[in-house]
């Protein structure tokens, strides 16, 4: 076996060299984007289903649209575990509410974008996904004066457009490791709780969203969650 000894002039040649072709467009910051993916014309980022395995943390997330009634009581549940949630709103949510937006922020929870109308992203164009996104950015700044960077597709869709308008914008798309599919009336307090319970695991995020069942299974989830030694974060920090 052979052993290269490079001299300190070696290593900065080829430092000069990679920054050469970064210019000429050979090498691009992409190319350190272990994350990302060629898709023919360009490389996109890739949405992200689970943090960082290496920790006893996990991030529980929140779709909303609607339910404004039930964000209190999770709220008031969250701060008795000492627990931080990502809260993904649309941007019409947040225009008819700015207070209660303001107040999830004020809370300590992380906001994150959900789209401002709820479409079926596959559906529309880049253009339009983008527009979707900037729009609701906006509404949330207005109430919060924080800039989000994390979007939650409508629907968990994310095809090429999602995922060229997301990239672009420069937003991490966050989708999830567990889905409680508490939206389905038929879904009890129980199987939420089970659910989550069951599919813990270090860095798993969580996908919620505010019904009555919801907010009935919160607090036996947290209780149990912190009772097996996981921390709740919010995403950004689970994703660290």
């Amino acid at each position: 076996m052979k052993i290269y000894f490079w001299s300190y002039r070696q290593l900065i040649l080829m430092g000069v060299m990679v920054l050469v072709l970064f210019g000429a467009g050979v090498v691009t910051r992409d190319w350190l984007r272990p994350e990302a993916e060629v898709t023919g014309e360009q490389v996109v980022a890739q949405p992200i289903y689970q943090g960082n395995k290496e920790e006893q943390k996990m991030a529980l997330t929140v779709n909303v649209d609607w339910g404004e009634e039930y964000i209190p009581g999770m709220l008031n549940a969250l701060d008795a575990y000492e627990a931080k949630a990502t809260f993904f709103i649309t941007g019409r949510w947040a225009k008819k509410y700015p207070e209660l937006t303001k107040e999830i922020a004020t809370r300590g929870h992380e906001i994150g974008n959900h789209g401002y109308s709820h479409p079926h992203p596959d559906q529309i164009s880049v253009e339009k996904n983008q527009q979707e996104i900037l729009a609701t950015e906006k509404e949330i700044e207005q109430s919060t004066k924080m800039k989000t960077t994390l979007f939650a597709p409508p629907y968990g869709e994310h095809g090429a457009n999602v995922l060229k308008a997301a990239d672009s914008l420069g937003y991490k798309v966050i989708l999830w490791t567990v889905d409680t599919v508490d939206w389905d009336q038929s879904r009890s307090a129980e199987m939420i709780y089970g659910k989550v319970v069951e599919k813990a695991e270090n860095g798993a995020i969580v996908l919620m969203h505010p019904t009555d069942r919801t907010l009935k299974a919160l607090p036996s989830i947290l209780q149990e969650l912190k009772k097996k030694g996981y921390h709740l974060v919010t995403v950004s920090e689970v994703l660290r």
